[in-house]
């Protein structure tokens, strides 16, 4: 009884260290202003979700969060930021703009969607535990999730990836003017 309560005590202590620096590198990536920082910041945001889904038992999970996202997809990122290179935009010059309204708009209304979504379908089961099988979380399972049930879901998430790499490409394809050197020495 001992060693499980301690075993315990060391879950929650890994939970809550995962939890706060989730929250802590979520907070950094949208409120550093050099980009390449906020994509770091990412990274560790998807490590610590990496180790709550280790906490979860589910290891492939953790696992492809990590390659996937944190291995292809933040440099994905990076890259872009190398390639399009430092600007320094200020979105709040002269107030909020009629895209910064509408994307809040937006935002409010796919909250308000996503809370009555889940509190109608949630019902009272949120109480009871479900049943899991044996081939809960495996490659098999996942694949089977992804490529069949989920499948356009799936392949409109690869189209939006592709179209974010090319906008990333015609964003950094602007002409860069570069200003003469000018010599110290005189002629």
């Amino acid at each position: 009884m001992i060693v499980a309560s301690a075993g315990n005590v060391v879950v929650w202590m890994v939970w809550l260290v995962a939890g706060f620096s989730c929250l802590a590198s979520g907070v950094a990536v949208i409120s550093f202003r050099n980009p390449f920082f906020s994509a770091l910041a990412l990274i560790g945001n998807l490590a610590s979700l990496a180790v709550m889904y280790l906490l979860l038992n589910a290891e492939f999970v953790a696992a492809a969060q990590v390659l996937v996202y944190a291995g292809a997809v933040v440099v994905m990122f990076l890259f872009v930021i190398a390639y399009v290179g430092p600007r320094r935009e200020e979105p709040w010059t002269g107030g909020p703009s009629w895209q910064t309204l509408g994307a809040v708009l937006a935002a409010g209304a796919l909250l308000v969607e996503i809370v009555v979504a889940i509190s109608l379908d949630a019902g009272h089961s949120l109480g009871h535990d479900g049943k899991v099988g044996p081939t809960f979380g495996s490659p098999a399972w996942i694949g089977r999730l992804f490529l069949v049930d989920h499948l356009l879901a799936f392949e409109i998430t690869s189209v939006v990836l592709l179209i974010a790499a090319v906008g990333g490409v015609i964003l950094g394809s602007h002409v860069r003017r570069v200003e003469p050197l000018t010599s110290e020495v005189a002629d």
